[in-house]
């Protein structure tokens, strides 16, 4: 092989592997959650590049991102973290606290062309505001009031991200710590207050158990009254069924005596006298009282047997 045809195999793969790499840096796949920020000739294109298959003039077009780096712009929801802040709370107690911050990109090409680095200086701002909201408050509203300082961080830096294309979405505090006195306080002020509650709850407990035990001597109480009750009630009415089955039959005993007393003549009662005084004869009385009724029986039993 001559030189020259040596040198032109070289100068042709020169030129290909220089058509390759222009043609790399020419075709861009962009995601559907990027967008490209086109720089022709230092001045930004009107409208970003993406979705799809983008094709972009070697040397002269540049995608530039937020930051000042080449590549694309993420439209996604995205969080950082900004660390531990020592902030003074109005009453003059120091607090160490920190919280994360999520926004999303609106406008790719006013997040690049607005500010240099967006989340740089949005993390500034957060710690200047974080501190001038923390300092107007005490300390117990500090620990106590979260969702009105998030609320206040997500306002503020929203309106200063607002200008960049910006929107934040959220803040969050994620840990207060109070100084290390303010610590035990509140612990020794947590440990009373279960004590408390243990004993509310136990007094409670023996209110309620106190009312079920006379609640429960109250209801026995009436059942027992109710019982007696009903007692004394069934014996009146069984003494008062007995006396009148008693009267009944001594009424009944008293009409079958007076029937028969009517078919008696006056020779069978002056036998039953005689039977009455035989009986008498046996005891040892020696002392004897006869009705006057007695004497004109006999006569007339002696009558009745002469007769």
């Amino acid at each position: 092989m001559s030189t020259a045809t040596t040198t032109f195999l070289c100068i042709a793969a020169f030129v290909v592997v220089v058509v390759v790499v222009l043609l790399i840096n020419a075709i861009r796949i962009v995601p559907e959650y990027q967008r490209l920020v086109v720089f022709r000739l230092g001045r930004v294109l009107p409208k970003p590049k993406g979705p799809g298959l983008i094709l972009l003039i070697p040397f002269i077009d540049r995608p530039i991102r937020p930051g000042g780096g080449i590549g694309p712009v993420d439209l996604r929801e995205q969080i950082r973290e900004v660390p531990h802040q020592v902030s003074i709370t109005k009453d003059n107690a120091p607090i160490s606290i920190d919280f994360l911050w999520y926004f999303k990109v609106l406008d790719p090409t006013s997040s690049v062309v607005g500010v240099q680095n967006f989340e740089l200086s949005a993390a500034g701002m957060a710690t200047t505001t974080l501190r001038s909201v923390i300092g107007g408050i005490p300390l117990d509203e500090v620990l106590s009031q979260r969702e009105h300082i998030n609320q206040t961080l997500r306002t503020k830096l929203d309106e200063v991200t607002e200008r960049w294309g910006v929107k934040v979405t959220n803040v969050e505090i994620r840990e207060i710590i109070p100084p290390k006195d303010v610590q035990d306080a509140m612990n020794k002020q947590m440990s009373a207050e279960r004590i408390r509650r243990a004993v509310v709850t136990e007094s409670m407990g023996t209110q309620e158990a106190a009312v079920n035990v006379a609640t429960g001597n109250k209801q026995a109480a009436i059942l027992q009254a109710e019982g007696s009750k009903q007692a004394a009630i069934l014996e009146a009415e069984g003494q008062k069924q007995a006396q009148a089955l008693k009267a009944e039959g001594f009424a009944v005993a008293l009409e079958k005596i007076f029937e028969t007393a009517k078919t008696i003549d006056q020779k069978t009662m002056t036998l039953q006298y005689f039977e009455t005084l035989k009986t008498l004869g046996t005891g040892s009385a020696t002392k004897f009282i006869f009705p006057m009724e007695f004497t004109s029986m006999i006569e007339n039993f002696i009558k009745g047997k002469e007769k």
